[in-house]
């Protein structure tokens, strides 16, 4: 299928690996021009290097002033704006209790204050696309809370109902508004919230893939092709949507 990304422009966030990075390699290869962004800035021109992506930035998305400065570099290099994937690392793990309050308010700026900058800074050079998308990465507990991730949890949410809102505002200007909600994808973060349960990484990640409906974790790879057709003409009467990339997890009816 043809996903008609040629010369689409994507600007995609926390993309130095994980689901960021798979979400941007898939958009490369789609043949969008795509734009990636990490904290880590050594890490990040490694990875557009190797991706094959036309640009990237080093940002820390949770500093006010940083979101802006990443979207109009991004448009400087692009030329406008087509496609917005916002991600953001995961907040620290832990129980509400063994939660420190200060995390809360950190957890609010990378998680939630993120995709509110980002939108606003894109949303003039979205609005000059004929095909303006966004897709935000959260997490299945958006919809089935997952014990020791108390402030994903909640930032997450809020997100979700960012989105819900921004679909319905901007339907008008043919720009579609959406979420991908992952659950059991193999990536770090993974194995980082099997360490604050007390658990061995590699023992944890068995036993979800016995647990898992198909009996195996779900690859990078699987979220990244997701994330492709949220951005694509096909997708031009999809939005306000959370679509869940968990393998049959959910066990919610919606």
């Amino acid at each position: 299928m043809d996903l008609h990304l040629a010369g689409r422009r994507a600007l995609v966030t926390a993309s130095s690996r994980g689901l960021g990075r798979a979400c941007a390699s898939a958009l490369v290869a789609e043949g969008a021009r795509v734009y990636i962004a990490s904290r880590n800035a050594r890490a990040i021109e490694s990875v557009g290097r190797e991706i094959g992506a036309t640009g990237w930035y080093a940002a820390d998305l949770s500093v006010a002033g940083e979101p802006e400065a990443l979207v109009n570099a991004a448009v400087d290099v692009l030329g406008g704006l087509d496609i917005l994937v916002g991600n953001a690392g995961g907040p620290p793990p832990g129980t509400f209790q063994s939660t420190p309050l200060d995390a809360w308010e950190k957890g609010f700026e990378l998680t939630l204050m993120s995709a509110v900058r980002l939108v606003k800074a894109a949303l003039p050079h979205l609005k000059q696309s004929d095909q303006g998308r966004v897709v935000f990465i959260t997490s299945i507990s958006v919809r089935q809370p997952i014990p020791h991730i108390v402030i994903s949890n909640a930032m997450r949410a809020g997100v979700t109902g960012l989105a819900k809102t921004l679909a319905r505002e901007l339907a008008v200007d043919r720009i579609t508004v959406n979420c991908l909600a992952p659950d059991a994808i193999l990536t770090d973060r993974l194995k980082e919230i099997a360490r604050a349960r007390g658990d061995d990484p590699e023992v944890a990640m068995k036993r979800d893939a016995e647990a898992a409906p198909m009996k195996r974790l779900g690859e990078a790879g699987e979220f990244g092709a997701a994330c492709a057709f949220l951005c694509s003409r096909q997708a031009g009467y999809i939005t306000g949507q959370t679509v869940g990339i968990d393998g049959g997890s959910l066990l919610g009816v919606h």
